[in-house]
């Protein structure tokens, strides 16, 4: 297999750089975007995280709309909604919008961890109103009402004795395609149960993906809209011309997800400058070390070939990338030029 046979996709969680505020970091993702769609990824995923200093991907149907707005032949989807947070009509309704407003280009992703700290839970789903604690553990009832209430007949919704049609969009002419997202087997079994696209998030864990895709794919029950088992995988990557380079550009983010496994705060991503003069403990820096033999660092010919591998060794013919790579000192804010090299270095 080659990288002119797979699929290159990007995940991205609009990441906060120590220079940038908001709307610095979403017009960089927006530049992203443009780069991925002019080179010929195949689909734009948006993360959703609240209450996080160093991640601006707050409301993935907001930025899929501006995304989808900015770019003109790609994908663009979730990934994922993190349903527990939302009422399901809430998450039907917007994305029967966006697939209206850009037909055959939306993708909505689902998953089930809240994307947030507990604080943050409590306020979206009582002190906004939201859906309740039992969110988590009726799980695959919210994911079927999302799926029935987008299909263009909706459903009926029994109350009192009576049934009530119920719709996401007066008139859907399309829907978008609904995947399953996680990083452990429950949502790999409930993929295959209701013949569901799924996806492990390989870049956040980096084990357990054999068994997770083997369950799936064991386990898959055809479905009217997926016949056989559809599926691929994220990982982290950082790509520049020289090893050095890319290992100097991807300083900023281990550092980050390092201050994330260890109990620290998760703080805007640091200038390569300023990460290069942080100190760490011999044990921090083995660890730092596992997670980035997991991570693609390195040239163009190395990245690739360590994707191609990736792909063979997990049977997929997409790869979704998730560009981490830090900026220098003096970098335009609005801007992250080498996360846009990456893109373009792995699409040759």
């Amino acid at each position: 297999m080659s990288t002119r046979d797979l699929s290159l996709s990007v995940l991205d969680l609009v990441p906060v750089r120590t220079d940038q505020a908001t709307p610095d970091a979403v017009a960089a993702s927006l530049a992203l975007a443009r780069v991925a769609d002019a080179r010929g990824y195949e689909r734009y995923w948006l993360a959703e995280h609240h209450n996080m200093s160093a991640v601006a991907a707050t409301n993935p149907p907001v930025l899929i709309g501006l995304v989808a707005g900015a770019t003109e032949r790609i994908r663009v989807g979730s990934g994922g909604v993190m349903l527990p947070n939302h009422a399901p009509l809430v998450v039907a309704e917007q994305f029967a919008l966006l697939e209206a407003a850009f037909p055959g280009r939306i993708d909505l992703g689902i998953g089930r961890a809240p994307g947030s700290d507990p604080v943050t839970s409590y306020a979206l789903r009582h002190g906004g109103g939201g859906v309740s604690d039992e969110a988590v553990s009726r799980f695959p009832e919210y994911v079927d009402n999302v799926l029935a209430m987008m299909e263009p007949a909706g459903v009926g919704l029994g109350i009192q004795g009576r049934t009530y049609p119920l719709k996401a969009t007066p008139l859907a002419r399309s829907v978008p395609t609904i995947w399953l997202l996680g990083s452990s087997d429950y949502s790999a079994r409930l993929a295959a149960e209701k013949g569901m696209p799924y996806v492990f998030a390989h870049h956040f864990s980096g084990s357990g993906t054999a068994e997770a895709l083997a369950l799936y794919r064991d386990g898959f029950r055809p479905s009217p809209e997926l016949a056989e088992p559809r599926t691929f995988l994220t990982v982290n990557a950082v790509v520049a011309e020289t090893d050095e380079e890319a290992r100097r550009l991807a300083l900023p983010q281990l550092q980050a997800m390092l201050a994330l496994r260890t109990g620290g705060e998760l703080r805007p991503q640091r200038l390569v400058e300023e990460a290069e003069k942080v100190e760490l403990p011999p044990a921090h820096l083995d660890l730092m070390d596992a997670m980035a033999r997991r991570w693609i660092i390195g040239t163009p010919d190395a990245a690739r070939a360590r994707i191609e591998e990736l792909a063979t060794t997990y049977a997929v013919d997409e790869v979704m990338v998730h560009p981490v790579a830090g900026a220098f000192t003096g970098t335009e804010a609005g801007r992250s030029p080498a996360r846009e090299r990456t893109l373009e270095l792995l699409a040759g």
